[in-house]
């Protein structure tokens, strides 16, 4: 099952069963918090990977991380796939950067 969500550039953004099982394995932190992730994407500050053109990043701040967490980061490949847009989540996890 995929969950899509639009990002404020009006991209549309998925996460797969597969993807989530991959981020919370290994940041279990995130478990409860896929509507945090998802949110991330849609109202997260973007920012376009220097070295990897099809890689963005998303950003966003939450009050309510434990161990001194502040923001969640996404990592979002935009390709596109039998000429249209197949832009997926990869990964996502808690951080301290701003």
């Amino acid at each position: 099952m995929k969950e899509i969500v639009q990002d404020q550039y009006g991209n549309t953004v998925y996460l797969t069963d597969e993807r989530w099982a991959h981020i919370v394995k290994r940041h279990a932190l995130l478990k409860d918090r896929k509507s945090d992730v998802l949110k991330t994407v849609r109202a997260g500050k973007r920012r376009q990977d220097a070295a990897h053109l099809d890689t963005f990043s998303y950003l966003k701040a939450f009050a309510n991380l434990p161990f001194g967490y502040t923001h969640i980061k996404v990592i979002v490949i935009f390709r596109v796939k039998d000429g249209k847009p197949n832009n997926f989540v990869m990964t996502a996890y808690p951080t301290t950067k701003r």
